[in-house]
């Protein structure tokens, strides 16, 4: 196990996380400093264990879902670089962050991006489509037990039923974002400590 002094991030590593993710100096700084704290094992990575340990994720009910993000399929350990990929997700857009480069890969935080990651959060089994079961068992996380099996199917149903535009009774990724067309996603998956 080597000492946290040992594991500081290098300036050019700074930088790198800088173009990848738009966070600032600053931001990178701090969040490295959240990281190292939640990193008991001072190894320089975080299991689900030590995201289960915040507070705001324990109780969220989607929280497993979230902590799941943060790690690639088949892992389970993430470094601090695809820590700061997902959070990356949860930025603000800047306003000049809009009318970009258009040859320019799209922002972590892009409206795009922030679609799909929470299109990821229902496609439990990764099939690039929300089925009726996974609409219930997301739902059911939501709420618990104060919505009636009987009434999470309805509006698992009416939900397919309104997004599903090609009749195979499941919603695409391109489905999901045209339902949310007018959705503030900005707003809603925006971390505002984050700006």
């Amino acid at each position: 196990m080597g000492s946290r002094a040992s594991s500081l991030l290098r300036e050019e590593e700074i930088e790198e996380i800088k173009k990848e993710t738009g966070f600032s100096h600053s931001q990178i700084t701090r969040l490295y400093s959240r990281f190292t704290s939640l990193d008991k094992g001072e190894n320089g990575t975080l299991g689900r264990e030590d995201f289960q340990r915040i507070p705001e994720l324990a109780i969220n009910p989607l929280g497993d879902r979230i902590i799941n993000a943060f790690f690639p399929e088949g892992e389970d350990q993430v470094n601090f670089r695809g820590f700061m990929r997902t959070l990356a997700h949860f930025r603000p857009i800047e306003d000049n962050e809009k009318n970009k480069d258009p040859t320019a890969s799209e922002p972590l935080n892009s409206r795009i991006n922030k679609l799909l990651f929470a299109f990821q959060l229902y496609d439990l089994d990764r099939d690039d489509k929300i089925s009726r079961d996974e609409l219930l068992q997301v739902l059911r996380m939501m709420v618990g037990v104060n919505i009636s099996d009987e009434q999470l199917g309805s509006i698992a149903d009416r939900t397919i039923q309104e997004a599903d535009q090609n009749g195979d009774n499941s919603i695409s990724f391109n489905e999901f974002i045209k339902v949310l067309e007018k959705v503030d996603v900005e707003q809603k998956m925006s971390i505002r400590f984050l700006h």
